[in-house]
């Protein structure tokens, strides 16, 4: 992922969809070559819950983020896609 390519997410919410079974939301407040850093960060594990990860991503965005993480970094290594909260489509 070439850093310039983030430069519009930043200080805004974003969805982090892990190669592994987590999701990640919150503010993306930093990048360097090797994490991307989230503020109020909900780190959510799909292996404790029967619900979906596009109910979860769709029903954070309807009624806002569930931060359980004051500050995370996050490996880029291990992100499929990032998205805007904002644009989670019903």
């Amino acid at each position: 992922m070439d850093t310039s390519l983030l430069a519009d997410y930043v200080q805004r919410d974003v969805v982090l969809d892990m190669q592994s079974m987590y999701v990640c939301l919150g503010k993306l407040i930093g990048i360097d070559h090797r994490y991307l850093v989230l503020e109020n960060a909900d780190i959510h594990d799909l292996r404790e819950t029967t619900t979906t990860r596009e109910r979860y991503v769709l029903d954070s965005r309807l009624h806002g983020i569930r931060a359980n993480r004051a500050r995370a970094l996050i490996n880029r290594a291990e992100v499929v896609s990032i998205s805007l909260i904002e644009d989670v489509i019903e």
